[in-house]
């Protein structure tokens, strides 16, 4: 009997748990590596932030997910160094070889190289991030009962940076908790005072998407109190004291960093594969130019293509159909047929700004408002793993919509001091 080809994949996001899924259990033996131990719904992140759910309700343990795969190795790790001439890899737990390396390693926000708003903004790429956000805003609000008048304004302040489809999503979130949740929980607070700020550099909030959403989720988010400033650029933030292009200045110490996005990498990897934004050029079976057996999928791939000369956008449907495909590509390889051209299907973007607010663009329709919003929901939901999961999140949501409250505004953090 043949040996089975070793295959390792590093990154358990979109595009590596759905090529191990449909990897071929007869033909290869994969190891599916992880510096964390669970499937992060990066969708949802916002409503962690925003306490509407539960972490646990959009996180799977990668175990879980393939314990009834035998051929299906996890590897809790850090990869350190891809070692190309020698066909393996360095993690912090040791090395591995393989016959194929498939990199899903996604992004991290990127800062444009301002090192202090690095140290100082708060982010939104995982459910740890999702979860400090949560615990900052809520002890923000514990801070502000106690503090002097003179300290209030800049915890009264919060800033989203970055008006696209996480930005709107987070700012439409904080003005219903403002209005519904938040002044039944500190009836000493003046909400009045609160302000909720977007600041976007282009024209428009949801730049990418269709005139009709752009226009209509900059009224939502108006209507519902939110400031907007849009052609505004964001110069420096010291914690403190946020610094915009136009010499103004906002006094917050509530800055949560939405604004862009660079793929993540790891050493070993040449920089002529590198191109803007750390995206690594492959070819139309996402394999890298330059190699024969590494191949990158999902937000780290930059493929040009008659369609989309610039590489396709960094979206959940291009890494997962991107991974369904080289997974069959693989197999292909592996029996000496020819593989298949990748191609991305645009199946149309969206948005949710608030309860009953959202915006649809399809290929050949768009829509705002209740419909929207529904459609929003019903796709997010079947998106999600677990048919469990999946009824927690609705029973969440129904709650949420009958009452206009939810019961999770926990400030999860160690109580241990530093001696």
């Amino acid at each position: 009997m043949e040996a089975k080809q070793k295959i390792i994949v590093v990154g358990g996001g979109f595009a590596g748990i759905n090529l191990v899924k449909k990897l071929d259990d007869k033909l290869f033996d994969i190891t599916l590596i992880d510096k964390i131990n669970h499937h992060q719904f990066q969708p949802l992140f916002y409503q962690v932030a925003t306490s509407q759910i539960e972490p646990s309700s959009i996180s799977f343990p990668l175990r879980h997910i393939f314990r009834k795969k035998r051929n299906i190795q996890i590897r809790l790790a850090e990869v350190l160094k891809v070692n190309t001439s020698a066909n393996s890899i360095t993690t912090s737990t040791g090395d591995y070889e393989y016959d194929y390396l498939i990199l899903a390693l996604g992004c991290q926000s990127n800062f444009f190289g301002n090192k202090k708003i690095k140290k100082n903004a708060l982010t939104l790429k995982t459910t740890y991030d999702a979860i400090s956000i949560r615990n900052h805003i809520l002890q923000t609000f514990e801070d502000i009962i106690s503090v002097k008048e003179s300290e209030k304004d800049s915890l009264l302040n919060l800033v989203i940076v970055g008006a696209g489809p996480t930005g709107v999503e987070l700012a439409g979130a904080f003005a219903e908790i403002k209005k519904n949740i938040l002044p039944k929980d500190f009836p000493g607070i003046d909400f009045s005072r609160f302000k909720i700020i977007l600041v976007e550099g282009s024209k428009y909030t949801l730049n990418n998407m269709s005139d009709s959403s752009k226009k209509a989720s900059y009224k939502y988010l108006q209507k519902m109190g939110v400031q907007i400033l849009t052609e505004t650029l964001v110069t420096d933030y010291d914690g403190e004291t946020l610094y915009l292009n136009n010499e103004s200045i906002i006094k917050t110490k509530n800055l949560i960093w939405t604004a862009g996005v660079k793929a993540n990498t790891v050493e070993g990897i040449p920089e002529a594969w590198l191109t803007a934004g750390n995206r690594i050029k492959v070819d139309r079976i996402n394999k890298i130019n330059g190699s024969d057996n590494i191949f990158v999928v999902g937000d780290m791939a930059l493929m040009t293509t008659p369609k989309y000369p610039k590489g396709h956008p960094q979206l959940a449907n291009v890494a997962i159909n991107q991974a369904k495909n080289l997974a069959k590509n693989l197999k292909r390889i592996h029996l000496d047929q020819k593989p298949v051209d990748y191609e991305y299907k645009d199946l149309g973007t969206m948005a949710t700004i608030g309860r009953n607010k959202a915006v649809v663009d399809l290929p050949y329709i768009r829509f705002q408002g209740m419909f929207a919003w529904m459609v929003w929901m019903f796709l997010h939901l079947m998106l999600i793993l677990s048919v469990r999961n999946k009824l927690i999140i609705f029973i969440n949501w129904a709650w949420a919509y009958i009452t206009k409250d939810t019961s999770l505004r926990l400030i999860l953090k160690s109580t241990k001091q530093n001696n």
